[in-house]
């Protein structure tokens, strides 16, 4: 049996979430036994916190808006050895996840992110698809890795991951934990993993060109201050 699974008690999984109401109950029933379940609400004008205390979840608010604010506000509030970090949109099955966590409890792996391999055309637009393409192409070259997708799915224990000191709060935090790990020497872990039509609404940065640039723009100004700082450490 996968180590994720039969000690189910190390994994906590944190899902930020705004406006999910729709996808949640789905998304949350799929969640392997025993792992435990925060879902940080970012400002939901819908049912989003009901729905997932009726679903068990523990729910926390994060008034600060951005994705980066939630995902750190639930990191921190995780107790378990092992987190998972996944979006509530019910594009990616929390089942799914097991061989990835494995690759952590299992101390292959430092950091295990997911790359996302769409079933069919609608649940990627074209739009974001080749902004990404291109961001990862950007960072495989800078970091010497051969990286496919920004980690929309990671896997860390807790404690290295809130060590990393990770600022960002917007969209570019996903990219910031790859450049900090990457900097600390972790041993960073890509594996493919099936990506759904999302499940209800429009995704806040795939479901537009408009939100597609503003994470490009944040991932940009990651990487700005990123070399910056590798500059300024080696003058």
């Amino acid at each position: 049996m996968s180590p994720a699974l039969a000690a189910p008690d190390r994994v906590e999984l944190v899902i930020p979430c705004r406006d999910e109401e729709v996808a949640l109950p789905t998304l949350l029933a799929g969640v392997p036994r025993g792992w435990a379940v925060i879902v940080v609400d970012n400002g939901s004008s819908d049912r989003t916190a009901d729905v997932a205390r009726k679903a068990g979840a523990t729910v926390i608010s994060e008034p600060r808006p951005g994705y980066g604010a939630a995902v750190d506000r639930g990191v921190q509030a995780a107790t378990r050895d092992i987190v998972v970090v996944l979006d509530g949109d019910g594009s990616i099955k929390p089942a799914d996840l097991a061989d990835l966590v494995d690759l952590v409890a299992s101390g292959e792996a430092d950091l295990c992110c997911g790359a996302r391999r769409p079933i069919d055309r609608s649940a990627w637009p074209v739009h974001a698809r080749l902004g990404n393409r291109v961001l990862a192409a950007t960072l495989s070259l800078s970091l010497r890795m051969d990286l496919h997708d920004i980690a929309p799915v990671r896997v860390a224990r807790r404690e290295a991951l809130v060590g990393l000191g990770v600022t960002d709060r917007r969209f570019g935090y996903p990219l910031e934990v790859l450049l900090r790990a990457r900097a600390a020497g972790w041993r960073i872990v890509e594996r493919p993993i099936a990506y759904h039509p999302r499940d209800g609404g429009r995704s806040k940065v795939t479901g537009s060109v408009r939100g597609t640039l503003r994470a490009l723009r944040d991932f940009a100004g990651v990487l700005i201050a990123h070399r910056a700082l590798l500059w300024k450490r080696h003058r």
